[in-house]
């Protein structure tokens, strides 16, 4: 039961981290935040995401690509373009270290209020972070896990953020229902998303891309939304008025 909720408690906490720093803050600037707050979720994203963590600079751009050429040959990542789920988050991986590491030819315009902490960002893409976090979930599974097939688990937690993009990158665009039409395959994977807070609705995000609700219908209930209302009242960011407009 503890590997269980360890597992829980890490896929969480690191979807909570990408869906809304990295994805809501960085790629879309659905709110704003101080320079303070901005470092405390930048380290806040490093713990939560660990071993698979993600650079808010390079994520924020290879979304922006993401939304600018859904489904074409420059996507980053479409299902259109790649021979299966691996093959997307191998080439995803390609293009991001690109990206990260300024060997991506990146137009201008996707650079816009893109968030950078270089200190953070060396420690999160140092190997010697990821292997430590790696086996710090290791041990824990080996003190507490009680059956074999709980290790089973164990690779997801190694790259959970990967695993958490690959999600909705693959089958959200192949899966689901959608509200409207868009020049994309998005979908929205499930009527109510308490699995991926709010980032199955896909087929929403891609029509209304600066919306800081994910959910459109009154049963599309998106978990990050109420956190965002709330941090908005604490004062912790400022949620933009103007919220139906994309980044662009």
């Amino acid at each position: 039961m503890l590997i269980l909720i360890f597992f829980a408690a890490h896929w969480y906490l690191s979807l909570f981290a990408q869906t809304f720093f990295l994805h809501r803050y960085a790629a879309h600037q659905m709110f704003t935040m101080n320079t303070f707050w901005e470092k405390v979720f930048y380290v806040m994203t490093w713990i939560f995401q660990g071993s698979s963590y993600l650079s808010p600079y390079a994520y924020g751009i290879m979304h922006r690509m993401h939304h600018a050429y859904a489904d074409t040959e420059k996507d980053p990542h479409s299902p259109k373009f790649s021979t299966g789920i691996f093959d997307m988050m191998w080439k995803t991986k390609n293009i991001y270290n690109d990206i990260l590491h300024r060997r991506y030819p990146v137009e201008l315009r996707f650079t816009k209020n893109i968030p950078y902490w270089s200190f953070i960002e060396k420690i999160g893409d140092n190997w010697l972070s990821r292997i430590g976090w790696g086996v710090a979930y290791s041990l824990f599974y080996i003190y507490f896990a009680e059956a074999w097939y709980e290790f089973l688990l164990l690779p997801i937690h190694y790259l959970m953020g990967p695993v958490h993009g690959a999600i909705i990158n693959w089958f959200a665009h192949k899966f689901g229902y959608t509200n409207f039409h868009v020049n994309d395959t998005a979908k929205n994977l499930m009527p109510v998303d308490l699995f991926m807070m709010g980032e199955g609705y896909h087929n929403n995000h891609h029509k209304l891309g600066g919306r800081a609700n994910f959910g459109v219908k009154w049963h599309e209930f998106d978990p990050t939304y109420p956190v965002i209302l709330l941090f908005n009242i604490l004062g912790i960011i400022k949620l933009k008025r103007n919220n139906d407009l994309n980044y662009m």
